[in-house]
């Protein structure tokens, strides 16, 4: 058994110790980092094998390199660039060998600092069915892209252009609200990443079907306000406690004249700390946009 510092590096007669590749009933193991696969410099990460109660032996290996353990975990305190790559794991019982995992990608970020950038065409706020492009562009040469929405398994990669890679959605749906970064890298280097962009929202907004961020029962605290469409903005002060940043509003399509609103608690960027206030402007569209420290919330 090899603990994390004494993961071996293997020479041709180790090789022929890696995991062998018999098929057999036993279900293969799962394979995860734990926070993410995408690891900032600096930052611990740990991954794990995990296969059923029993298992005799644990093989944890990175591919390519000849670098394996006999154990199911391995903690990496701070990520640096060595330990960026492709790592598979298997397991023994009696004298057979599971299959091997899926292959799990762990890629070090931040290796470059400059970050790209990342915007929505034409506009981050869109409604059901309709096309958006996620843009991301950078100031360096890079033949890589990815695409990254908070929560998602995976990044979606792209390489269509070098300095910018265009993510097109054809048919926007609910599903596709939330927030997303984009990473920039060379194909030479595919798992050391830049820094990751400023965060782009993304609001599916409009009638079809109940966008996720809208609370099928509002809130008990509602704020109101009377003579609405006489002012250009309004501005909503939370004198409750702080907002839960997942916690958005709900608001008809249009301000009719005279019209009070009544929102459910609203939490832009991160949340809304007592005291603190919000302005709502009234394009002359009268669709009503929300905005705040550059997000910009559409409906």
């Amino acid at each position: 058994m090899l603990g994390f510092g004494a993961f071996l590096l293997c020479s041709g007669l180790c090789l022929q110790q890696m995991i062998p590749a018999q098929p057999g009933l036993l279900p293969k193991p799962s394979l995860q980092a734990l926070p993410g696969s995408l690891v900032p410099l600096k930052t611990q990460v740990t991954i794990r094998c995990q296969g059923p109660p029993g298992a005799d032996l644990y093989r944890l290996e990175k591919l390519r390199s000849g670098i394996y353990q006999d154990q199911p975990v391995l903690f990496i305190p701070a990520m640096e660039e060595r330990f960026a790559g492709c790592y598979r794991c298997s397991y023994q019982n009696g004298s057979r060998w599971s299959p091997p995992s899926d292959r799990l990608e762990l890629v070090a970020t931040g290796v470059y600092a400059n970050k790209p950038s990342l915007s929505a065409q034409p506009s981050p706020a869109v409604s059901p069915g309709t096309e958006v492009t996620l843009q991301c562009r950078s100031q360096y040469s890079f033949d890589q892209f990815a695409l990254y929405k908070e929560g998602a398994a995976a990044p979606q990669k792209g390489s269509e252009k070098q300095y910018w890679a265009d993510f097109p959605i054809t048919a926007v749906t609910v599903a596709h609200s939330g927030t997303y970064r984009c990473y920039s890298f060379s194909s030479k280097l595919p798992y050391l990443w830049s820094a990751p962009s400023d965060p782009l929202e993304l609001v599916v907004t409009g009638t079809s079907g109940t966008p996720r961020w809208l609370s099928a029962e509002p809130p008990s605290s509602v704020t109101e306000f009377p003579e609405a469409s006489r002012k250009r903005s309004i501005s909503l002060i939370n004198k409750s406690s702080a907002i839960d940043p997942q916690s958005l509003l709900g608001l008809p399509r249009s301000l009719q004249r005279g019209q009070s609103l009544q929102l459910s608690l609203l939490g832009l960027p991160r949340s809304l700390q007592r005291g603190q206030s919000l302005q709502l402007v009234l394009p002359s569209s009268t669709t009503p946009r929300a905005i705040w420290s550059g997000y910009a919330l559409g409906l």
